[in-house]
């Protein structure tokens, strides 16, 4: 019962191949050419694994193989295959072929399971063009507004929905929606994306908190004019208090710590011209911690400094949420049994949290849900050089196999 590890190679670099950017990494955004050509590839994988084959009202694509009581919750294993701009090629894709290569192992070995198993494929969990993210699984977890489907804009003023339906799939998150109860539990392998494992000489990650996450958009209103003619202490520069408020959010996390952190990650002016004062800008906010007080708290003192600038600056500031998320904690129980599994396969692991947003944090909402992590060279992500050892890839599927044989299994008393 042996993982195939050149099947698994093989998939990763299949994956890599549907890339808008060649040679600049990955750039594989959702409901595009890219993600279509990925798609259709994964279609084809399970399929030949004899899964069924199905999408959902938002775009998930299931494969599933059923278990002696097909009326019983799924255990529903998988990942992302979006990316960033100029990623990896490990982020995301590293856990839906993991998931493919499961499946594979049992079919080629006859295992028998109790409760039916589904590879989910994710396409939206990065959220990049449409600034929004983890959209798959908010949309199982019935945590998606049908607003989203129109207000959600990539740069090119495209709708969400108007971009799923160029894509094939007919938007109804109703359908898509996945009642508690249904699913047994979610399990998840991604890559670290930090420097942690590899730090401490360790196998695998048993991820117990997922950090909340908290994202809002800050736009500047100020007025524009020449910028040799209009005196100083006149102006409203609208780039002069976006500039404090971006210091503003670094010196609020740092003064509330515990590990919270805090980012300006994107940043758009007008008129954008050398000559000219600019009147408007709008940046992202992107806070994180293991503590819901210490996302509430930032936000709150971020409340008080926009206040501030607004009146000091004589600009207008506006800041609108777009997703927030509280910590989520992982299967305690699962977490055991992942112990216990790795210690069997004499592999060394260690608990940790999550700095990073992932589909397992939503899937909790609906099931038990449990995230593995497996060591990131050198602790890079969303980056070209983005890289995790074959062997090291392999340990994280292993674990994972035993895993989900034992969760498809009928316990005593239990079902």
């Amino acid at each position: 019962m042996d993982i195939n590890l050149n099947r698994v190679k093989k998939h990763i670099e299949t994956l890599a191949t549907f890339n808008a950017t060649p040679g600049n990494g990955i750039t594989r955004l959702s409901f595009t050419v890219e993600d279509r050509m990925a798609r259709d590839y994964i279609k084809e994988e399970m399929s030949q694994i004899g899964l069924k084959v199905w999408e959902d009202g938002y775009s998930n694509l299931f494969g599933r193989r059923e278990g002696k009581d097909p009326n019983s919750p799924v255990i529903m294993i998988g990942s992302h295959y979006d990316s960033v701009i100029n990623g990896g090629p490990l982020d995301g894709v590293a856990g839906l072929v993991s998931a493919l290569e499961i499946l594979r192992v049992f079919e080629e070995n006859n295992i028998e399971n109790y409760y039916p198993i589904e590879i989910v494929a994710m396409n939206d969990e990065e959220g990049v063009r449409f600034g929004t993210g983890i959209s798959n699984s908010r949309v199982m977890a019935g945590l998606m507004d049908e607003k989203e489907l129109d207000n959600a804009k990539d740069k090119d003023g495209i709708s969400l929905r108007k971009a799923m339906e160029e894509y094939g799939i007919v938007p109804d998150i109703n359908n898509a929606k996945r009642p508690k109860g249904s699913i047994k539990t979610f399990v998840e392998l991604h890559i670290e994306q930090g420097p942690i494992l590899e730090r401490n000489k360790k196998d695998i990650g048993l991820v117990e908190t997922i950090v909340g996450l908290d994202k809002y958009e800050v736009t500047f209103k100020g007025k524009s004019g020449h910028a040799g003619t209009t005196p100083i202490n006149n102006r409203k520069d609208a780039l002069i208090a976006a500039s404090e408020f971006i210091l503003a959010v670094n010196r609020i996390v740092r003064g509330i710590g515990d590990g919270t952190v805090g980012t300006v990650g994107e940043l758009s002016l007008s008129p954008n011209a050398s000559n000219v004062i600019p009147g408007y800008v709008k940046l992202s906010v992107d806070i994180r911690s293991t503590k819901e007080e210490n996302i509430k708290g930032v936000y709150k003192q971020l409340l008080k400094e926009g206040e501030y600038i607004q009146d000091k600056r004589n600009v207008d500031i506006e800041l609108i949420h777009n997703l927030y998320i509280p910590p989520v904690n992982m299967s305690e129980e699962n977490i055991v049994l992942m112990e216990k599994i790795s210690q069997k396969l004499g592999y060394s692991y260690l608990r940790m949290n999550s700095g990073a947003g992932h589909d397992a944090m939503i899937m909790a909402e609906v099931a038990p849900s449990n995230l593995i992590f497996i060591p990131s060279k050198d602790g890079l992500s969303h980056h070209p050089d983005e890289w995790t050892d074959y062997e090291d890839i392999k340990k994280g599927i292993d674990l994972m196999l035993h895993t989900v044989i034992e969760l498809s299994k009928i316990k005593q008393g239990k079902v």
